[in-house]
């Protein structure tokens, strides 16, 4: 499939955690936008390739493609995305070799992180 601008036909959002303590010496995670909506591809992995991975759970696995800006190529691991209504932790942010003015984006749902994860909602 050929990457360019027509082939971005989802709207994510992108967002970012504030932290705060209670009273007990625990985090607080409050979410919130960062950024306007953005346009993506989106791809889920397949399970066979998560199965070859060793990587087989009860999970959903995207892959996000965004264009690359001074915006995208900030964003950190601790980042989520909502797209559709459900919530992806961000698992890696790499490059698209064949073209530099894009991004690709491994997430994964919320219900496969770990607990004590700042991505709980």
């Amino acid at each position: 499939m050929v990457l360019n601008a027509g082939s971005l036909n989802r709207r994510i959002q992108l967002k970012r955690a504030t932290t705060t303590q209670d009273g007990f010496g625990g985090t607080i995670y409050e979410w919130h936008d960062h950024g306007p909506p953005i346009f993506a591809r989106r791809r889920d992995v397949s399970d066979a390739e998560r199965l070859s991975a060793a990587a087989w759970d009860n999970k959903l696995v995207v892959r996000f493609v965004i264009r690359s800006t001074s915006f995208s190529r900030g964003l950190k691991r601790t980042d989520m995305i909502a797209h559709e209504g459900v919530p992806y932790g961000i698992d890696g942010i790499k490059e698209v070799p064949d073209n530099r003015g894009f991004l690709e984006i491994t997430a994964i749902t919320s219900e496969g992180l770990e607990v004590n994860s700042p991505f709980e909602v």
